[in-house]
């Protein structure tokens, strides 16, 4: 045996990647779990025609005025069936000839029932007799990148990342405090840092096949574009699993069950979930809690990606999210040096 087989950080690490590759729990959630997501959001939010609205008018003519444009589907009714059929949602919009005009019923709350209305002004009003003042003509873009699937892939592997990492070492070494092996561990000569070093390795070789499998399938399923340098993609990978595993080692770094490591684990990574932007923009949020949604290692991450990912962004353009990621990663895992407790 080599000095690298005798080493106690090398066995360690081997260890951890051995026993993670074992676990089909593990290998659904690290690796088919996230494909499956990815497959359920790039079918529900694939590119597809402008829906046709379903609207009503009281009159045959208003009728055949909607039913001109191609994207209302008009049908005739009296105003009371009309009233039904809007509060049933079976209408968008209610077309009323009124005297000397048409009213328009319709809830303007609904983004598609808005979208009814300026289509049924412009049609009724065309039938009417008005003509554009301006000529205008479409440039139709259907551009790689901009789709739901390009915004949400990055989303979804920041997301993954960071349940991997946390899930995977907060129940490791959980499970060891339980069993009385971090106890034979601390009674061993080998120093305590490598132990807590040997899961972050682990994490870095399990990084590799995790990211390679989702992003080969995100760009080969769907078209996934990769507008950035993909060592720089790799460095904002190992990153953000570096800052995770520190997270996760210090979240379990008291725990002494699995039930009390699986609710802090919660309570850490479900706030993230919810505000930095996996599934939609973290812009959404209101300014005043802006600083600590920016704040979030996941938040940092998924921009990071995001930037690389579809807008080729440059490595020091990241330079904040970097800083973040660094940041996450130096600080909880001193912490948890400090306050491990091996027993």
């Amino acid at each position: 045996m080599n000095k690298l087989e005798l080493s106690s950080l090398y066995q360690l690490t081997m260890v951890r990647f051995r026993l993670v590759l074992r676990e089909p729990e593990a290998i659904f959630w690290i690796f088919i779990f996230p494909i499956l997501l990815a497959i359920g959001l790039g079918i529900a939010f694939r590119n597809r025609p402008a829906d046709v609205l379903p609207v009503g008018a009281t009159t045959q003519q208003l009728t055949a005025a909607l039913a001109a444009d191609k994207g209302l589907n008009a049908a005739e009714m009296d105003e009371v069936t009309g009233v039904h059929a809007l509060a049933t949602g079976r209408i968008l919009l209610l077309a009323v000839a009124r005297p000397g005009g048409v009213e328009y019923r319709y809830d303007d709350t609904n983004p598609d029932a808005r979208n009814a209305r300026l289509l049924a002004d412009r049609a009724i009003q065309t039938a009417a007799g008005r003509r554009d003042a301006v000529a205008t003509q479409n440039g139709l873009v259907h551009e790689v990148g901009s789709r739901y699937i390009d915004f949400v892939v990055p989303g979804l592997l920041g997301m993954n990342l960071m349940g991997s990492a946390m899930w995977g070492l907060g129940f490791s070494i959980v499970e060891g405090r339980q069993k009385k092996l971090l106890k034979r561990m601390v009674a061993s000569p080998m120093p305590k840092w490598q132990y807590l070093m040997a899961f972050l390795l682990s994490r870095l070789a399990m990084l590799v096949i995790e990211v390679v499998v989702f992003l080969s399938f995100a760009r080969i399923a769907f078209g996934v574009p990769f507008r950035g340098p993909l060592w720089q993609l790799a460095v904002f990978c190992v990153l953000t699993s570096l800052a995770f595993s520190a997270l996760g080692l210090l979240v379990a770094s008291r725990a002494k069950t699995m039930e009390a490591v699986s609710g802090l684990m919660n309570l850490v990574m479900l706030p993230m979930w919810i505000l930095s932007g996996v599934f939609f923009s973290a812009s959404r949020f209101p300014n005043v809690i802006q600083p600590f949604v920016q704040a979030l290692p996941l938040t940092a991450a998924i921009d990071a990606l995001r930037g690389n990912m579809l807008q080729g962004t440059e490595l020091a353009q990241m330079a904040a999210q970097m800083a973040i990621l660094l940041a996450w990663f130096a600080v909880p895992f001193v912490v948890a040096l400090k306050i491990f407790r091996w027993r």
